[in-house]
């Protein structure tokens, strides 16, 4: 990793955080293809402990948060980097540009980054196909698929987009994620209050039950990704319907409106931040719905994560599983490896 901070990164940061984005995940889906032994190299010797929650066994506990392969584009590149699973999208029902560039912004000296990208995607029927590839060979990696609400769907009709999503991934996804938390989608995060909540859940699995009768290959585990910017009352309403509703796992958390704490004169800029400064802020809403759910829901950890240390904590706080997407920008593609190999050096 020290080779990518000295003089991969510096020179990276030079350009749009967006172009760099973007011409990262082309040498991915050029590497994933025709140079896969590289990024297996980059990876190193990964340790053999597989994680079971929700009726999934995962190669190991450290994921790859929604957001980095929107389209699906780079999905066993970042398996072969040594990931145990990748949540991708967050896939809309209809092609969806997102908000207007500039919309990602670095701040290096918070180890952080601030985007208001809005869900931009090809659509869900532009990502099936890839969605199908990736399960028509063997693999060693669990894919999520993040369902999201077009910008224009009025929330009251919110539950139409999640469903159509979902029916379309249903067969190709090892579990499905509905995103109600991003801050960049107008009035998103409302879905997660008692007016649609229940509702919206309740739609979800029943039309989940429904397509695992229709195209077999048995149940796909739901979970809730929720914000991180919600009061204690807010987030008893959230697991109450969670569970009520079958919910199998929530990830906690999605990004920040937040700023405290940031040094970086871009902290301004609108949108959700994610990186270092989310980190205990994260780790404490998931020992929040551990003791909530008395260690019963499982939780996938997000935010701020970077180091096997701060895996830890989120281990330690309740969470099964940990994702992250800040700290691969920040630390580069030995980073899974890397944590895996600090977690579990006896293996």
């Amino acid at each position: 990793m020290e080779l990518y901070k000295g003089l991969v990164y510096p020179l990276l940061r030079t350009m749009d955080a967006e172009v760099t984005h973007d011409l990262t995940l082309r040498a991915l889906e050029f590497a994933q293809v025709r140079t896969p032994g590289i990024l297996r190299a980059l990876a190193g010797e990964l340790p053999s402990k597989s994680v079971k929650i929700a009726g999934l066994t995962f190669p190991n506990l450290l994921g790859v948060a929604a957001g980095f392969d929107k389209d699906v584009r780079v999905t066993s590149g970042l398996g072969q980097l040594g990931f145990g699973h990748i949540e991708v999208g967050t896939l809309t029902p209809r092609p969806q540009k997102g908000n207007p560039r500039p919309r990602i912004f670095r701040l290096t000296a918070d180890n952080a980054l601030i985007n208001r990208m809005g869900f931009p995607n090809g659509g869900v029927l532009a990502a099936v196909p890839r969605l199908a590839a990736l399960n028509q060979r063997p693999r060693d990696f669990i894919i999520g698929v993040s369902l999201g609400k077009q910008k224009e769907t009025p929330l009251a009709d919110a539950a139409d987009d999640y469903c159509e999503v979902m029916g379309h991934v249903y067969a190709y996804a090892d579990y499905l994620a509905v995103n109600i938390s991003s801050p960049n989608t107008p009035g998103l995060r409302e879905l997660q209050t008692r007016g649609y909540l229940g509702n919206l859940l309740g739609r979800v699995q029943a039309e989940s039950q429904k397509l695992a009768r229709q195209k077999g290959g048995g149940h796909r585990p739901l979970f809730l990704k929720i914000a991180p910017d919600i009061t204690d009352a807010d987030l008893d309403q959230i697991l109450f319907a969670a569970q009520a509703n079958q919910v199998d796992g929530i990830i906690a958390t999605n990004t920040t409106i937040s700023r405290d704490g940031l040094t970086s004169k871009l902290a301004e800029q609108a949108g959700g931040m994610s990186g270092a400064p989310l980190l205990r802020h994260s780790t404490e809403l998931v020992r929040k719905i551990h003791e909530y759910t008395q260690g019963k829901m499982p939780i996938i950890g997000v935010g701020g994560v970077r180091s096997a240390a701060d895996v830890r904590e989120k281990l330690q706080a309740g969470a099964q599983l940990v994702q992250l997407y800040t700290g691969l920008v920040y630390e580069g593609p030995r980073v899974a490896g890397q944590i895996l190999r600090e977690l579990h050096p006896e293996a």
